[in-house]
């Protein structure tokens, strides 16, 4: 298996979406540990020991990719992940029209 496939596998046992925060990994992984903990899954305690392995190989794998992930801080980059609010404002924010600054009374 390739890393594509691992991060992908991953992704699946983890229950992310093609794109997660940091706090979504670690709240997906702290959920699904909890749910299936063997101490938690007392009725197949073998397939919860199991899961739990498989959560945290998971969860191991995103970490390990996130840690050598190779962040771009160039001005074009930033740009490409504006929010709406953000854009507006850059576009529009010093127009008098949508300014809060020159109401006429």
């Amino acid at each position: 298996m390739n890393k594509y496939q691992k991060i992908q596998r991953a992704k699946k046992i983890l229950g992310l979406p093609e794109c997660a925060t940091m706090e979504q990994i670690k709240a997906n992984y702290r959920n699904l540990l909890y749910r299936w903990h063997p101490d938690q899954c007392r009725q197949d305690t073998e397939k919860a020991a199991m899961r739990t392995r498989e959560i945290t190989e998971a969860y191991k794998t995103l970490m390990d990719y996130c840690s050598h992930y190779k962040y771009c801080f160039s001005e074009e980059t930033v740009k490409r992940h504006r929010s709406p609010g953000e854009l507006w404002m850059e576009r529009f924010g010093s127009d008098p029209v949508w300014s809060e600054n020159d109401k006429s009374s």
